[in-house]
């Protein structure tokens, strides 16, 4: 089955957080309260994405109040925080979407993301990912983590599903 027609049969995307959604580095304001930075394109591709009615969620092996803040805020349809095995991870969130985890695409950027990548029906490593992994999955983004990797990913689906012309004409317009 081509690329294109595994994008077209899409309806939830999963990303890792750390190295997908940041650039990986964690930095520590007092105590052990966490820093991350977010790139606020990557948010308005989730958001597109969802608007046209693909679920989207995170998949990260660490948990952190940073995380949370970030899932909060843009509203996520799921989020699994904490989760060492990402393949079991992926299948039971298939299994609670009522969905194949081949109709899932999943983005990560490390060897622990591979399991979950090797099930997912569309992978995708960001640019700055371990050569291991970009050797692995269906597209590698020019993005790096962190750094409009997520929203470059969503420009890709949402062109490949036929969904992005209208995106473009409704910001259009409404200027």
């Amino acid at each position: 089955m081509t690329l294109s027609i595994r994008a077209s049969r899409i309806q939830a995307v999963a990303l890792d957080i750390d190295g997908v959604l940041t650039d990986g580095r964690i930095g520590y304001a007092s105590g052990t309260d966490e820093i991350k930075f977010f790139d606020v394109r990557d948010g308005l591709g989730i958001k597109l994405l969802q608007r046209t009615g693909i679920k989207v969620g995170v998949l990260s092996g660490r948990s952190s109040q940073a995380n949370r803040t970030r899932i909060a805020e843009l509203e996520l349809d799921f989020a699994i925080e904490g989760s060492r095995d990402k393949a079991t991870a992926l299948c039971e969130l298939a299994s609670q979407l009522g969905i194949e985890t081949t109709e899932i695409l999943f983005v990560g950027d490390d060897l622990v993301d591979l399991p979950a990548m090797n099930l997912a029906g569309v992978s995708v490593a960001v640019g700055d990912a371990v050569d291991e992994v970009k050797q692995t999955v269906d597209l590698v983004t020019e993005r790096r983590g962190g750094r409009g990797a997520i929203r470059e990913t969503a420009e890709w689906l949402l062109r490949e599903q036929g969904k992005w012309t209208a995106i473009v004409r409704r910001y259009q317009e409404k200027g």
